[in-house]
């Protein structure tokens, strides 16, 4: 990909690999790729270089009455990709994002497919889960579609009640995914609720909730949450999601909350994008709303 310079125009992204950077940071950038056990035939596992070349298209500045603020006043640093974190990678994985969680305030991690939720909530330590998903992701087995399950059952310290999924969508879950979910505690916040109450009452409800007593929340972004027209390469994107706009602010809020620690997007596979990669570049706009919440 070939960009044009501009001294006056800065792009965001380029961070120093981590291991060249002393001490603590702000956030942590990693590369998960996971792909092996999706229920959908995806090359995910490609998506990682993908949004990081899609973050170079942006400027690290935004506006907040009509103020600018720049991401990269943070220190950022790029953790690279754990190598085959599938089946037996998952604890490779989940040990390199617990050796970014030292050092740094949000561990962003870039997948791959929804099976990457699991050692990056693992590796940050995550006592609280949010989801910005259409689905459960609640199935038995070991796939991209049984992440949650997983985690609360791990003993890793998640449970149901402090467990949120925002942006479940209708035709695209099961009445036993459903009482599964309320079995467990989880509180469900379907798509028409978000529209009904409007994206930042349902990320400060799923904050509190999440985040009780000072806990570390983990953030799942599955871009399939959003309308197939923004997110075609979602395998599993329906019509009528979530606008991109709705899906950005909700992603921006929760990074402003000093209690998210953990991060993940996933569920693109940029090998399916449009010709213009609009569900790749909506990542890539995802990373860097999550440093946006950390710099207001």
């Amino acid at each position: 990909m070939s960009l044009s310079h501009d001294p006056l125009w800065p792009r965001a992204g380029d961070w120093p690999a981590a291991h060249t950077v002393p001490g603590s940071l702000d956030a942590a950038v990693i590369g998960i790729p996971t792909h092996l056990t999706s229920l959908s035939a995806t090359r995910a596992g490609e998506t990682p270089a993908a949004v990081r070349d899609a973050v170079r298209r942006y400027s690290p500045v935004f506006v907040i009455d009509g103020r600018p603020h720049d991401v990269s006043t943070l220190t950022v640093a790029d953790g690279g990709d754990v190598i085959a974190p599938d089946g037996h990678g998952e604890d490779a994985a989940t040990r390199a994002v617990a050796e970014l969680a030292a050092r740094a305030g949000l561990v962003i991690a870039i997948g791959g497919d929804n099976a990457a939720t699991v050692p990056v909530a693992r590796g940050a330590a995550a006592t609280g889960l949010i989801t910005l998903d259409a689905h459960h992701d609640l199935r038995d087995g070991v796939s991209n579609g049984s992440p949650v399950r997983r985690l609360l059952e791990d003993g890793s310290g998640l449970d149901g009640s402090r467990t949120v999924q925002i942006g479940i969508a209708d035709f695209a879950n099961s009445s036993a995914y459903l009482h599964r979910a309320l079995d467990l505690g989880i509180t469900v916040i379907t798509r028409d609720d978000v529209r009904r109450r409007g994206a930042h009452d349902v990320m400060a409800e799923a904050l509190e909730i999440a985040g009780a007593g000072d806990g570390r929340v983990h953030l799942d972004i599955d871009v399939d949450v959003c309308d197939r027209s923004v997110a075609p390469a979602c395998p599993a994107s329906v019509p009528g999601g979530l606008q991109a706009w709705e899906l950005r602010a909700l992603v921006r809020q929760a990074g402003a909350d000093r209690r998210v620690v953990g991060a993940d997007i996933v569920e693109v596979d940029a090998s399916a994008d449009a010709p213009d990669g609009r569900t790749v570049r909506l990542a890539a706009l995802c990373v860097l709303e999550l440093l946006a919440g950390r710099t207001a």
